[in-house]
């Protein structure tokens, strides 16, 4: 499965621009996760990575947060041929704009739920009514969290609790940003995965505990980086 960075504040490959926020494609669903803070920097380094928003069908929105959200319209322009997955927190005016303006829009709330075969999300985690998601693969699940607000020991036992599976991969933010050593130390033992990508809020000094920690295992996953996860 491949996991393409197209907007992230961890720089990654050279020439492609680096803004806060976080989006990454998944080509085989089709999916689109988060759009980042800016549409135009997002599309710009879609296009050099030869990605085609025309061709995107889903779009997962994890949280309300700027930085998460900022590129929706510009997708939409490019594709309004779409189905997005919104949590309920988004304000009532812009879940009915866009209604109006792409293919289908479904709205999340609290329920741990099937939105593709084999793909799931949590439902909405406080404290931010934020979604994660998660794929069911033979090797294992993966994980994908915008910034992992509810904790990200917390979605990754509630995604374990309700498929009753073991962690192959997690990526995306862990906001990590603003922990003393000893609350990223805790995290870190109770992290309970065989690959990881953390990036985005993490926060540069998490990110290289867990790579000190995961080693071969650790992952980077700037803007521009391409990650082939054998399953």
């Amino acid at each position: 499965m491949t996991f393409n960075i197209l907007f992230n504040n961890v720089r990654g490959e050279k020439g492609y621009q680096s803004l806060w926020g976080f989006s990454c494609y998944i080509p085989e669903l089709n999916l689109l996760f988060d759009t980042g803070s800016n549409g135009r920097v997002l599309l710009q380094n879609a296009k050099k990575m030869g990605i085609d928003f025309k061709e995107v069908k889903y779009l997962f929105i994890s949280h309300r947060h700027w930085d998460h959200i900022g590129g929706i319209d510009t997708v939409i322009e490019e594709n309004p041929n779409i189905t997005m997955f919104v949590p309920s927190s988004l304000s009532k005016h812009l879940i009915k704009d866009l209604k109006s303006l792409v293919k289908e829009v479904i709205i999340i709330n609290d329920k741990f739920s099937e939105i593709l075969p084999n793909v799931y999300t949590t439902g909405i985690m406080q404290p931010i009514e934020e979604q994660s998601m998660a794929i069911n693969t033979p090797k294992g699940l993966i994980i994908i969290t915008g910034c992992g607000h509810a904790g990200i020991i917390n979605i990754q036992n509630r995604i374990k609790d309700n498929l009753n599976k073991e962690i192959y991969y997690i990526l995306g933010g862990f906001h990590l940003l603003r922990s003393s050593n000893e609350e990223i130390g805790e995290v870190i033992q109770n992290l309970d995965t065989k690959f990881i990508s953390p990036t985005h809020c993490t926060g540069e000094k998490a990110i290289k505990m867990i790579k000190i920690k995961f080693q071969d295992n650790f992952i980077k996953a700037g803007v521009g980086n391409i990650i082939n996860l054998p399953i």
